[in-house]
């Protein structure tokens, strides 16, 4: 199983345009070879470097494991999406204070669908996430602060 984001390659930057200096909008990410057996599919997103410990941008479940792309600005239609670490919901782009900061997007095969409130928090979807894991992928991209 692979993820990837026409947007910037493995371990390279983030474009300005996905993060607060920019318009604060998701990347397009692009899965494939998705195991057989995947009955859905979740993404979360997170930054290990953050100064109070590891950030959650974006947590984002019951992604269809027929779908090949979640678009540039958008979430896929009957996917749920949960409560960032800024409070929001949804997609929260990089937003550094110091230094370069990595930003993982782990995709996670799985052999059920979720069934979560949407103010879960990153390690209550981990949990559930580890009952039902098939296989998962990450995208790693940096970020620093422009100004």
């Amino acid at each position: 199983m692979t993820i990837k984001s026409p947007a910037f390659e493995q371990n390279q930057s983030i474009p300005v345009l996905y993060t607060c200096e920019g318009d604060d909008i998701n990347p397009s990410l692009v899965f494939s070879d998705i195991p057989e057996n995947t009955k859905s599919l979740a993404l979360i997103m997170s930054d290990p470097d953050a100064p109070r410990g590891t950030f959650t941008h974006w947590l984002i479940w019951n992604i269809s494991p027929e779908l090949t792309e979640i678009e540039e600005n958008e979430w896929p239609e009957g996917a749920e999406q949960g409560l960032n670490d800024g409070g929001s919901l949804g997609y929260m782009g990089p937003c550094p204070g110091q230094g370069i900061h990595h930003y993982h997007f782990t995709l996670y095969a799985l052999s059920k669908k979720l069934d979560v409130n949407s103010n879960i928090k990153k390690e209550g979807l981990e949990r559930e996430i580890e009952t039902c894991l098939i296989e998962k992928a990450e995208l790693m991209g940096l970020y620093r602060r422009q100004n």
